[in-house]
């Protein structure tokens, strides 16, 4: 009876000390966690819209264009990463990226935008933002920033840049060509360090959870086995499907609060 109970316990205790080890499985990425070598150089895209109800029809259609190839920046092996993002009849934002070819840490990072000159206007204006992380120069606008900008919209993102000198940082710009580069296994959960260069959006470390696994179907009917990676935040969810064997994202939906649904999908060829 008693070598019964012993045993008994011992099984308890060797779940509890699974389950613990399963909930504590957590790795914070740095440098040697990356690697590079998942990246697939050539242009892929992709197909962004919205859903305003579960079952509503598409709308705010997106065509984003990103193109991965292995060059040099400042004598420096890197990524040279170039986003293209189209709307219904023009081209709305422009993104040409450097990351260490290695590590990924960013190097440049230069945005172009097309945007509203207020909210529901059908004026638009256009900005560019200029991060060189290797000099250490932000530039506005064709202007470079300082300490002694104080306007709230330059101040915000100069002050958000200072957050990341000198720290180990990914491109949260660059979610798409992050993703493939970690170390998956069923249950981990990645604190990822993302800064996204150019806005009013501090350095931060931001978990995403290995779910399990899932299948998609490609065409002819084809079965492509994929991780599934889900981060949540307050009023956001955000499940990715990523191709175990490819480590390509496939699929992005988000839950932006009880009914709104915005949603990435990968095209198979990229024409």
């Amino acid at each position: 009876m008693i070598k019964k109970t012993i045993f008994a316990l011992l099984v308890v205790l060797l779940n509890s000390a699974l389950l613990i080890g399963q909930k504590n499985d957590t790795i914070r990425i740095s440098a040697k966690d990356i690697n590079t070598g998942f990246l697939r150089e050539g242009t892929h895209r992709y197909i962004v819209y919205f859903k305003m109800k579960k079952d509503s029809i598409r709308t705010l259609t997106q065509f984003w264009t990103r193109t991965i190839r292995r060059t040099e920046y400042n004598k420096t092996p890197a990524i040279q990463i170039t986003q293209e993002w189209e709307d219904k009849d023009s081209i709305v934002h422009i993104v040409k990226s450097y990351s260490d070819a290695k590590t990924m840490q960013p190097l440049y990072h230069n945005t172009w935008w097309k945007i509203p000159v207020s909210r529901n206007s059908p004026t638009k204006t256009t900005t560019s933002t200029i991060v060189d992380v290797l000099n250490k120069t932000v530039q506005y606008n064709g202007v470079f920033l300082g300490e002694a900008d104080t306007t709230r919209r330059t101040k915000k993102i100069w002050d958000s840049y200072k957050t990341s000198i000198d720290k180990y940082f990914l491109n949260w710009h660059l979610d798409l060509e992050t993703f493939p580069l970690l170390p998956y296994r069923n249950g981990v959960t990645f604190i990822i360090p993302f800064y996204d260069p150019g806005t009013a959006s501090d350095f931060q470390t931001v978990a995403y959870t290995v779910k399990g696994e899932a299948e998609l179907e490609g065409y002819d009917q084809q079965k492509i086995k994929c991780w599934i990676l889900v981060h949540e935040s307050t009023g956001n969810k955000e499940t990715f499907w990523i191709s175990k064997k490819t480590r390509e994202v496939l699929k992005l939906e988000q839950e932006l609060g009880p009914d709104r649904r915005r949603y990435k999908i990968k095209f198979g060829f990229s024409n």
